[in-house]
């Protein structure tokens, strides 16, 4: 859906979700940019707006397919977010034909491919490991943090904060994520995520997003934890997750973390400033 010429005051958007993890996208391809921060505090109200996890932005790129950049319903920007690529990238091979993708991010060039029957997958990359990349406020071991429950930092393009523990559905999630996304250890805030491993290639999260808070399901936090259990020895480098909102396969391999699932189309709007 393109915007018209009318978008000075009147904003067309889609809704969609990836397995409950919901996102506003605004399609300005043949336009110039809108997004500010206040208009995706406005957008992301749940009360007094449309309500989203993250809002994604369609621009031009001269060397992709198209160019994405995300937002936080806090005004925040978000470097990565996989499932709403996943959900741009089924919406774009739907209205094109095509079955395979090139999309430019500031976390760089991902390939999203049709994986049939309904599913998407995105190459979110390589992960960054190093306590400089994440970034972390200082040198640490970035498989064992100096934070109670030994986390694994991670970052695919955003930070994340991955605890293992013997059961994700007995974390009070809300306290627990709240507190870790501002620990100073991370100066640009962090996604935490708590996680239990079900078998050598599958795993149960749950997750909290920086600038949102508790989400049904999150690509790069699932990117994330399969990257830092595989890691530690606890999985392989392919594994079923199970999130609140479904499941994702994540499959780390020599050019990348591929994820795949399924994505849903919910409405189209506008809103009006």
């Amino acid at each position: 859906m393109r915007l018209m010429n009318t978008r000075a005051t009147h904003i067309p958007f889609m809704k969609m979700h990836g397995l409950g993890n919901d996102f506003v996208i605004i399609d300005s391809r043949g336009q110039n940019r809108i997004m500010t921060a206040e208009l995706a505090r406005a957008m992301g109200d749940r009360h007094r707006g449309v309500g989203y996890d993250q809002l994604a932005e369609i621009t031009d790129a001269p060397e992709a397919d198209f160019h994405l950049t995300f937002w936080n319903s806090d005004g925040s920007q978000a470097g990565a977010c996989g499932n709403a690529t996943r959900c741009i990238a089924h919406h774009v091979m739907r209205d094109t034909g095509k079955t395979a993708l090139h999309i430019t991010t500031a976390r760089g060039d991902l390939y999203a491919l049709d994986a049939g029957g309904g599913l998407t997958s995105v190459n979110m990359g390589q992960p960054m490991t190093s306590w400089q990349d994440i970034p972390l406020a200082q040198e640490a071991d970035t498989l064992a943090l100096p934070i109670e429950g030994a986390p694994v930092a991670t970052s695919m393009g955003n930070p994340h904060c991955s605890f293992f523990v013997p059961d994700a559905e007995a974390v009070s999630l809300e306290a627990f994520g709240a507190a870790h996304e501002h620990h100073p250890l991370f100066p640009e805030r962090t996604n935490v995520q708590v996680a239990s491993v079900i078998g050598p290639d599958h795993l149960r999260m749950r997750v909290w997003e920086r600038g949102v808070g508790i989400t049904q399901a999150s690509g790069s936090s699932s990117c994330a934890v399969a990257v830092a259990a595989a890691r530690l020895g606890l999985t392989g480098h392919r594994v079923r997750i199970e999130l609140d909102g479904g499941t994702l396969m994540i499959d780390w391999r020599d050019d990348g973390v591929w994820m795949t699932g399924e994505t849903a189309h919910v409405f189209d709007g506008v809103w009006r400033l």
